[in-house]
């Protein structure tokens, strides 16, 4: 059984990387980088202070750290050590068919996806944190395209995407759960003037300049899609 499912996965990533063109090489390597992210995460912090009191923003901020710190690590230092499933780069059947872009093959070992996890990690907690419809689409998109970027870029089956889908959507909730279970205890209630956004943090739906997080993100895709097409001109 499981080497029917790990066959299927190789099939399915073999397939899906096989779809190249260079103007997709430049704009994947781009897109599944760190760099992309920054301006999304400033949109956050902007919105976080246009709606609560500066120890609210601050603590906030720090949960989402929190929660990319628990997706990440739970998929580089506990899971992969255990399952050590080399990357579709990194394994030697099929490594050299595999599409790779700029050379990077990335770490040894890739399931599940740390990519994959961060971001769904993001979606689920952004989903819970404002309760927007129209944010949470978009994030869910991101997600979507992220993954797809990793199995663009030759480093992660689409198994390892799943699987670090699943630990996202954990790391979500248990952040989530965190952040309201911490706001319930008096004495950090009182230090972060809680009250203050207590029906914010209740209905979300009521927070202003969500949009803002959405546009940046657009943004953010347009400007890097023109610079893969000056790119690819120089």
């Amino acid at each position: 059984m499981l080497e029917s499912l790990q066959s299927l996965d190789q099939t399915i990533f073999l397939a899906l990387n096989a779809l190249h063109t260079p103007y997709l090489d430049s704009f994947m390597y781009i897109f599944t980088g760190k760099l992309v992210w920054i301006p999304l995460y400033a949109s956050i912090l902007y919105v976080l202070c246009r709606n609560f009191n500066p120890r609210m923003a601050i603590f906030t901020a720090i949960m989402f750290a929190l929660l990319i710190l628990i997706a990440d690590q739970t998929c580089s230092s506990i899971l992969r050590p255990i399952f050590e499933r080399p990357r579709p780069s990194r394994n030697p059947e099929i490594a050299d068919i595999v599409h790779l872009v700029n050379g990077r093959r990335g770490g040894k070992f890739g399931f599940p996806s740390c990519h994959a996890a961060n971001t769904f990690a993001l979606a689920c907690f952004t989903m819970l944190l404002f309760k927007n419809r129209a944010v949470t689409t978009f994030f869910m998109l991101w997600a979507i395209v992220t993954c797809y970027t990793r199995i663009y870029v030759g480093v992660h089956y689409p198994g390892d995407l799943l699987f670090g889908t699943a630990v996202g959507f954990a790391a979500g909730f248990i952040t989530y759960g965190i952040y309201r279970f911490s706001l319930r205890v008096n004495g950090i209630a009182s230090v972060l003037h809680y009250q203050e956004n207590r029906a914010l943090v209740k209905r979300p739906r009521n927070m202003t300049h969500t949009s803002v997080i959405i546009y940046t993100g657009l943004l953010t895709i347009a400007c890097f899609a023109i610079y893969c097409i000056w790119w690819r001109t120089n």
